[in-house]
């Protein structure tokens, strides 16, 4: 049964090109349908959350990542009534606009960017949905609805101040209210965001040999969950016990999400979408307590993996990847593939050639920017003759 505060398709804003409705999907559906059809998707399998993509077969992917937070959302937002489509197209699309060696990759660009106006995933996933993919006859873009943009541009909560140009670009031409909060349906994406990376970096962490079992035994909620396992299933096999355990601190997170979510609604009663953006806070989001219970692992995992000194040395090099490929592109905009000239021809500025470029190397995948920079520099570093690149 859909809530009074949920997201009603029969009422959406709308598209920037009106499009005729289709017979038989939602506006939401088909939003969600254009996201996994869209080139930039299918780039998240050769992208990486905290490994580079060379690294393993089983460490999650972008893909992989946007997939699992695609299924908590659809629980959550089932289980709150809100408009599951919407969730989950804000949820296979909110990390589009990630570079190739992910957090790594995006600060190395936004130094690079500074000049010219600086790098934020998130408003780069709205570039890409409203300008980058370039399929259809009647427009740029996905031409997504209204709430599936609004959700990709707040689903972390209102944007102020001086905004990232690529959502700046945007919004001159199409009003997304960043002022408010978003939807409750963008807020549960952006949720499941947090309930799957702090699931499945302990599993890529333990994979990895960074910590133990026995560590991870010893931290809040885990504590918990692996003393259920023992009680439930004694002398498990190792694998399988410690998987046991995560799945039930996946539960954890998702059942308190969900409880504390249903309380805060209860309290603030809005009867309409409109009223949980006017809110003035998140209507979803964790309890005080399970909050303060996952700093404790946020805190072990970075100090444990995110600066493990073999994820550290990744990263210098990995930076040096991106800081040596975006000035190379810059005195060499020629290299760039065939789709990509035209735009470079019109360019006016050299800030409009540094963002052509910053689309360009953000679009690449781990794999294919490590081939580029040996193709171009070389294994010793030293420059080989320029050619046209294709992308993966």
């Amino acid at each position: 049964m859909r809530a009074a505060y949920a997201s009603d398709p029969a009422l959406s804003k709308g598209r920037l090109v009106p499009e005729e409705e289709s017979s038989f999907r939602s506006c939401f559906q088909r939003d969600r349908d254009r996201i996994i059809h869209a080139s930039a998707f299918r780039r998240l399998k050769h992208k990486t959350q905290v490994f580079i993509e060379h690294e393993g077969d089983y460490y999650r992917t972008r893909l992989t990542h946007s997939i699992e937070v695609a299924q908590v959302g659809r629980t959550i937002a089932k289980a709150l009534g809100l408009d599951v489509e919407l969730t989950e197209a804000v949820a296979l699309a909110h990390d589009l606009g990630h570079t190739p060696f992910g957090h790594t990759g995006e600060d190395a660009l936004h130094a690079l960017m500074a000049p010219y106006g600086g790098f934020d995933h998130n408003a780069q996933t709205v570039r890409i949905v409203t300008h980058l993919e370039r399929h259809y006859a009647d427009f740029d873009g996905l031409n997504l609805t209204w709430e599936t943009l609004e959700g990709l541009a707040k689903h972390n909560g209102p944007v102020t101040g001086t905004l990232p140009w690529a959502l700046s670009d945007y919004a001159g031409r199409h009003d997304l209210e960043l002022h408010t909060y978003a939807s409750a349906e963008a807020q549960v994406a952006a949720i499941s965001d947090d309930v799957a990376y702090n699931h499945h970096d302990l599993h890529d962490g333990l994979r990895a040999e960074l910590f133990s079992t026995d560590e991870l035994a010893e931290l809040p909620i885990l504590q918990d969950c692996f003393a259920e396992v023992d009680r439930k299933y004694p002398g498990l096999n190792y694998y399988r016990r410690r998987h046991e355990a995560l799945r039930r601190f996946f539960g954890v997170l998702v059942e308190d999400v969900i409880g504390f979510a249903q309380q805060r609604l209860a309290k603030i009663d809005p009867q309409s979408v409109d009223e949980v953006r006017g809110a003035g806070q998140p209507v979803i989001r964790f309890s005080d307590a399970l909050f303060a219970d996952l700093k404790v692992t946020r805190a072990f995992l970075f100090e444990r993996m995110y600066r493990a000194p073999s994820v550290v040395k990744m990263r210098e090099w990995v930076t040096q990847v991106v800081n040596d490929l975006f000035p190379y592109y810059m005195d060499h905009p020629e290299s760039l593939p065939k789709q990509w000239r035209k735009d470079v021809d019109e360019v006016r500025d050299e800030t409009a050639l540094a963002r052509i470029v910053s689309d360009y190397v953000a679009g690449m995948t781990d794999r294919f920017a490590l081939q580029e920079h040996e193709r171009i520099f070389g294994r010793r570093g030293e420059a080989a003759s320029p050619s046209p690149a294709d992308f993966v």
